[in-house]
């Protein structure tokens, strides 16, 4: 196959093991700079130029979209779908899971178990919302937040009223969620192919920090998952339509709750936690999918 990584630094972790697994296997692969393709939309023949040349002849197209690119990286990727390169993930579903509200909804409507939510844009509905979810402490959450970057944990009233009007007062949306005591600081990354959990890893905050992200300081270890949780997980991709994702779940005592399903998760905890190849199972999945024109896109504009 002839594969495009499109991301735009070739150097992070998994960008390198992609490659590498992509070269193991027999497979040509080139990493391209999402920002550095130009689009030709026309219906006589539409066609993505890169430095100059034409991007032509692939079979797949691995999408890994930074979230401060997504706009422009979706548009990119729709291009590739619309000339019949098989995406490992869709557009459509990228952008489902890249807008946290309404991945929120298309779960809470598959009656995946979440954390009780909120939202609203009125600064005066502070407390309303505060006391939808449950009371204080609250978890307060940038819908552009990425990596535990713009989630606040309001420990009172008074603290989470003030947060939530600051980040209104500067005209960004947030969500307000319950926090969940028990879990610890600690959540569970679930990393699914296809139809199954492929890996799997829990996630502990730092000391004194409620956020487990591994790029806040947040450490991971091997986990096993429960039955539910597996079946959470995949449910939970299929809801979104994404092939491959990360889905982050909080063990509660109602069960697990999703919190998050990430699109372009990272494989480097994943892979050193559990010693799964996490990055040859997507080139497996690829190369038992990736059927040009086999893309939903296609023709639909």
């Amino acid at each position: 196959m002839k594969i495009a990584l499109l991301a735009r630094n070739p150097h992070l972790y998994s960008h390198r093991r992609i490659v590498a697994a992509a070269r193991e296997r027999g497979h040509e692969i080139e990493v391209v700079n999402t920002l550095r393709v130009s689009i030709n939309i026309t219906s006589a023949k539409p066609m993505l130029y890169y430095r100059k040349r034409r991007l032509e002849d692939f079979d797949a197209v691995i999408p890994r979209i930074g979230a401060s690119v997504t706009f422009y990286g979706l548009a990119v990727l729709r291009q590739f779908e619309v000339m019949g390169v098989y995406p490992l993930n869709e557009s459509v579903a990228i952008g489902r899971s890249r807008d946290k509200l309404r991945s929120l909804q298309l779960l809470a409507r598959r009656g995946i178990g979440l954390p009780v939510t909120a939202f609203t844009h009125d600064p005066k509905q502070a407390e309303d919302i505060i006391d939808l979810v449950g009371g204080a402490p609250v978890v307060i959450k940038l819908l552009e937040g990425t990596q535990g970057i713009g989630v606040v944990l309001g420990e009172t009233m008074k603290s989470a009223k003030s947060v939530i009007e600051a980040f209104q007062g500067a005209n960004v949306n947030i969500l307000v969620q319950e926090f969940i005591k028990e879990a610890e600081s600690t959540d569970i990354r679930a990393l699914v192919i296809g139809d199954k959990v492929v890996a799997a890893m829990k996630r502990q905050g730092p000391p004194g920090d409620f956020r487990s992200n591994l790029h806040r300081g947040g450490s991971g270890t091997a986990v096993r998952i429960t039955p539910q949780e597996r079946a959470v997980a995949v449910k939970a991709a299929r809801t979104l339509g994404l092939n491959v994702c990360g889905v982050d779940m909080l063990r509660s005592k109602s069960g697990p709750l999703v919190m998050e399903v990430n699109s372009s998760p990272g494989i480097e905890g994943l892979e050193k936690a559990s010693g799964v190849d996490v990055a040859g199972l997507m080139i497996e999945f690829l190369e038992r999918h990736a059927v040009r024109g086999n893309t939903r896109t296609k023709g639909k504009g």
